[in-house]
Parts: structure tokens; C-alpha cells; sequence
């Protein structure tokens, strides 16, 4: 057998470089890169291997563990989970910084491949600096923590292992139930000691990505379902991108008339202006898709987890003749709200089940000219909202408006935290595919800027657009950094409403005045934070990294400083100073908070009042 003689970490490198992906008849290379930021437990074992690899694999520089995850991950969801970025760390503190973004990958089913340094294996020189030392058991690393947040998690203790785990990472990185974070831990001593590897294991392997053809008995009981019911509403869902099929779900919808509500995940699958495109669906949906849901004597989702956002907490369904049918991959998925599952891939199942109930003449039974109503209706809302004018400053939904109108169609937006999330979902609309990249399985705050980066690095050639409150802006934005250093100019647009205004609405909406989400000095007489906003500088912060930097207090400053935008060639940062709660609600929508059932508060007791008289309506299961 020909063997050759590397260090784990080279072997990793030179296996990681040979792995490729295959999706109906198109292959293409699968790991691109490592992301990466050096430190005692990785620099002089992968970081080596890296430098003198005699491959194709790109190092990034990061500039935070979390946001370079973060990245990776956005990267992939961009690229449909067909190509990723593996992301190295040293030991301790730089690899828990990944533990969050791992669990923001994972919940969004989202491959990435995490590398973090690891205790020594020897145990020699123990205990060592950033080490964690636990009595009861002396295995224990900081890289347990990976556990709970992984898709498959390994520690390689002995060079010749690494032969099992990378085989076992591509089975889970490229399989679409079952993708998510995969973690290898690397112990430092590991990483660097020699074993001869069988030529073999560096040959090219191709992942083929299988669709799920259902069976046909799942066919004619989904065909029975479908045919005996008149108001069906489709869930679109995450997976009909990740299937490559939005042509088939436009020409399921067509063929049957059958209207269309979008969760997050699924916004952009049907261009807004279709006419059975009824909009967001669930606590963050439309007038028009919560009352069609409302009302469906059948919901089917197509490649949708069916969160609490998509479905009001599980109030949104109230026609007592209701079922579900739930078109995914996952078996787990498929049977929620005690659906009749349908396991099958979106892209085929879609067009199996259009044939059969072409043959069968089928047809909804909406009342005439009731769906375009309820979609002429909610346009002109939309148009509202993005017309909102207050004379004291910009409102949210205004700006919205002025950058959907100001961008390219096929521009990019991202964003995943606060309140923007639940606007963009209402009121943004989308003409093309994938121009809509929404963090919200996890609403990780820190994802917007490094996962613009990701995207721009997936869709070189188009323009991308982070929209970003400044909370969350200021939890993690150092990739702004990489970008500038990459040349992958991105655009940042920060809403500036002087704290986490999204909690504060939420509170004060639950009873309560409103605490300690504000960015106010603190008032020492009462010892609270009630006092002047501070006057943050965010676009004098940008510039400082090396990117552009605007200030806009009217619109008109707005629109100049979008074309301006348009025309730099390096990062731009725009400081949108908007009015706090100037976002939207309402629209039949409902979300299940836990509010106090004892308070001395009016406010809070009827709030609870409130909650359980919507319980009352909600599904059980």
C-alpha cells in the first residue's frame, strides 16, 4: 500500500482539498477555504500546514472567532450549502468564541466546519495555559462545549484517527437533513505528529447530494388530501432554495391557485409582485397570508421547520377542518402540527404532485377576485409604510422603503436580529431569488456584518447590503475589517435608535415602561439608565477601520448618501438615525411570551390576561 508520511494537520489539509460535491449531474469543489486567527494550540500545527500546502484551499485572515463562523456560515447558505469554509482557532477562549455561531449554523441547518486547538493528548505538560481542569473529569476541554451545538462532534487524540472523523464531517456536512456545525477538536500535540496516511485517503471524492423521490403510496395519500380540500395555503420555507426549486413551486401555485405565504428562510422563492405571492406568513406576516391562514382548510409547507415566528406560536391555523401537509427532506419536519408526511426532496416532490393533480382537473374554490384583494390590499399597506413621514425624523419603515426602491433588484440583503427583521419580512420586496438572506432560525445578533461578507464573497459580483441595527453592530463587527482587507467591499446600513429598540418595544408591549434597553447615561441620583442618548459617532467608527463612512438625519441625505454608496469601491458604513418605534405590528399576528402571572403592575396582570386568552387558541402539538 503507498503510504504518505504527514502531520495530522497536513493530512487534514490535503483531504480537505480533494473534497467535491455533486447535485444533479454539476459537481463542484466543496471546501474553498479555511478561515482562521492563530494562536498557541493551532499556529504551529494547521497554521504550518496551511502556509505551506501545496493546494488550492484560500486562508482568510478573521478578526473575531465568532464572526468568521459567522462568515463561513453565510457564505454557505448563500452558495445553497453546496461549497463551505472550514474555521480555525487556537485553544480556549478563541474556540469557545465559535460556540455561538456553531449553534446559529446548526439551528439553520447549515454546514460549517469548525477546527478548534485542543488540550494536549499527551497530558505531559498539563496543566496548560487556557486549560480547564475538571476534578471529577480530567477529559474535559473547553471544546466540550461544542457538544450541544454540533451536528457531529470528534476529538482526534491520535493522528490516525483523523482518517474516521473527516469521512464522518463529509457525511454530515453534505447531507441535507443532517447538515449543521461539524466540529473536529485538534489537540495542539496532535496536530503535528507524523503518521503515514494511504495515499488513498487523499484521492478526489465526490459527495453526491441524492434527491428524495417519495413513494408512491406518500404520493396518493397526499393527492387524496389535496384534491378533497378547497383554501389550501402554501408555507414556503428554506428549503425550496436549498432545493433549487422555486420554478417548481411557481408552477405548483399556478397550476392550482393556490396562494403562497413565505417564511423567513423561504422570502424571495416567488417574486413579490406574483399574484398568489400573499407575503410574509405567521407573527412577523402580512394581513393577507395571517388571514388566508386563518381561514386554510389545508396548509402545505414546503421546506419549512414551522417555527413559532411561521405559524403565531401555533395560532395562525383556525378553520376547525384544518390538516397539514408537510413537504421536506426531514422526516422531523415533515410530521409537525401532526402533519401527513411527505418526505421527499421540494424540487421533485413539487413536480410529482403537479402531474397528478393536473389529471385530476383539480382546482381551489376561493371566492372570485378574493385573492387579488387581499394582495391589493396589503400592497397598498406596504406603500404606506414606506411613505411614513414624521416631521421629528426618519421613521423605520420610510427608510425601508427608500432603500428597497434605491437598490439594484438583484442586490443583496441581510440582516438577522432586532426589529429590522420583522419589517424586512413585511415590507421588502423581492423580484429575484437568493436576494434576501435572512439570519432568523437563531435572530443571532453579530451575524449581519460577517455575514455580509460571507455573501459577497458567494456573489462577487453583486452588491450587498447589510441591514443592521446598532445594537447589534456593536456586538461584533470587526469583519468589517476582513472586508476591507479581502477587497469584498459590502454595504452597511445601520438604523441608529439608540439601543435594543426591538426589546423595548416588546416589553413596554407586555406592560411593562420599558427597562434597561435604552443607550442612555446612567442618572446616579436614581441609579438608573434614564439620562441623555449617547451620541455615538458610528460613521466616524467606520472610518477609523478604513471603510467610508455617512451620517443622514432626512431622507433626502439618505438618498444621496445610497447613490454615493453605489459608487465607492471599499467598504461604506451609512448612519441612519431613525426614530425609535417607528416599526411595524399588528396584522392578526401573535407571538407567545412568558409574561409574569404575578405583578404588582395593571399593565403586566392584563398582559397576562391577554396571553392566556390567546393560548386558548393555540395548537397543543
Amino acid at each position: 500500500m503507498e503510504t504518505i508520511r504527514l502531520t495530522m494537520a497536513q493530512a487534514l489539509v490535503k483531504f480537505l482539498d480533494n473534497q467535491y460535491i455533486e447535485i444533479d449531474g454539476e459537481e463542484r469543489k466543496f471546501v474553498k477555504g479555511v478561515f482562521g486567527i492563530f494562536g498557541h494550540g493551532n499556529a504551529t500545527g494547521i497554521g504550518e500546514a496551511l502556509e505551506r500546502q501545496s493546494g488550492s484551499l484560500t486562508f482568510i485572515q478573521g478578526k473575531n472567532e465568532q464572526g468568521m463562523v459567522h462568515t463561513a456560515a453565510a457564505y454557505a447558505k448563500q452558495k445553497n450549502r453546496l461549497e463551505i469554509y472550514a474555521c480555525t482557532t487556537s485553544v480556549g477562549p478563541g474556540a469557545l468564541n465559535m460556540v455561538t455561531a456553531a449553534g446559529t449554523a446548526t439551528v439553520n441547518r447549515i454546514p460549517v466546519l469548525l477546527l478548534p486547538g485542543d488540550n494536549f493528548a499527551t497530558r505531559q505538560p498539563d496543566p496548560v495555559l487556557q486549560q480547564i481542569e475538571d476534578p471529577t473529569d480530567y477529559t474535559m476541554a473547553a471544546s466540550d462545549a461544542f457538544k450541544p451545538v454540533s451536528k457531529y462532534w470528534d476529538r482526534i487524540s491520535r493522528p490516525e484517527q483523523l482518517m474516521t472523523a473527516a469521512l464522518n464531517a463529509m457525511r454530515v456536512l453534505t447531507d441535507p437533513v443532517d447538515t449543521g456545525a461539524v466540529t473536529l477538536c485538534l489537540p495542539q500535540d496532535v496536530q503535528s505528529e507524523a503518521y503515514d496516511y494511504p495515499a488513498e485517503f487523499f484521492k478526489k471524492r465526490i459527495h453526491h447530494v441524492e434527491r428524495r423521490i417519495p413513494s408512491q403510496s406518500a404520493i396518493k395519500r397526499a393527492i387524496e388530501l389535496i384534491s378533497r380540500k378547497k383554501h389550501p395555503i402554501i408555507v414556503a420555507g428554506g428549503g425550496v432554495h436549498y432545493a433549487l426549486a422555486t420554478e417548481e413551486l411557481k408552477a405548483f401555485a399556478e397550476a392550482f391557485g393556490i396562494p403562497v405565504g413565505e417564511t423567513q428562510a423561504g422570502k424571495s422563492a416567488l417574486a413579490w409582485d406574483h399574484s398568489l405571492n400573499m407575503g410574509s406568513m405567521g407573527s412577523t406576516g402580512s394581513l393577507a397570508s395571517n388571514i388566508l391562514a386563518k381561514e386554510a382548510d389545508l396548509v402545505i409547507g414546503v421546506g419549512t421547520r414551522l417555527t413559532d415566528f411561521s405559524t403565531s406560536s401555533k395560532t395562525a391555523f383556525q378553520n376547525p377542518d384544518v390538516e397539514f401537509l408537510g413537504i421536506n427532506v426531514s422526516s422531523m419536519d415533515a410530521m409537525k402540527l401532526e402533519s401527513q408526511s411527505f418526505v421527499a426532496d421540494a424540487k421533485i416532490g413539487l413536480t410529482l404532485l403537479t402531474e397528478e393533480l393536473k389529471k385530476l382537473g383539480y382546482q381551489t374554490m376561493y371566492e372570485e377576485g378574493r385573492l387579488p384583494a387581499l394582495k391589493e390590499q396589503w400592497d397598498a399597506e406596504v406603500d404606506r409604510l414606506c411613505a411614513d413621514q414624521r416631521e421629528e425624523g426618519l421613521s423605520q419603515t420610510q427608510v425601508v422603503g427608500e432603500i428597497n426602491r434605491a437598490i439594484d433588484e438583484k442586490d443583496i440583503i441581510i440582516a438577522a436580529a432586532g426589529s429590522l427583521p420583522g419589517d424586512l419580512h413585511r415590507l421588502w420586496r423581492s423580484s429575484y431569488p437568493k436576494t434576501y438572506h435572512m439570519e432568523y432560525g437563531f435572530s443571532c445578533m453579530g451575524y449581519e456584518v460577517a455575514g455580509a461578507l460571507g455573501i459577497k464573497m458567494a456573489e462577487p459580483d453583486q452588491e450587498v447590503y447589510t441591514i443592521v441595527g446598532d445594537g447589534s453592530y456593536l456586538m461584533l463587527h470587526t469583519e468589517l475589517v476582513t472586508s476591507i482587507q479581502e477587497n469584498k467591499k459590502i454595504n452597511i446600513l445601520l438604523f441608529d435608535n439608540h439601543g435594543f429598540h426591538c426589546i423595548h418595544n416588546l416589553q413596554r408591549g407586555q406592560g411593562s415602561e420599558g427597562f434597561g434597553n435604552e443607550f442612555r447615561y446612567r442618572v446616579q441620583e436614581s441609579n438608573s439608565l434614564t439620562g441623555d442618548c449617547l451620541p455615538i459617532d458610528f460613521a466616524a467608527n467606520a472610518r477609523s477601520l478604513g471603510a467610508k463612512g455617512y451620517t443622514v438625519h432626512t431622507v433626502e441625505e439618505l438618498r444621496e448618501a445610497l447613490e454615493q454608496a453605489k459608487k465607492e469601491t471599499v467598504s461604506t458604513l451609512i448612519d441612519i438615525k431613525v426614530l425609535p418605534g417607528t416599526c411595524t405590528t399588528g396584522y392578526e399576528a401573535w407571538w407567545r411570551l412568558g409574561v409574569a402571572e404575578v405583578s404588582t403592575s395593571e399593565n403586566v396582570q392584563k398582559a397576562y390576561e391577554n396571553m392566556e386568552a390567546k393560548l386558548a387558541e393555540a395548537r397543543k402539538y
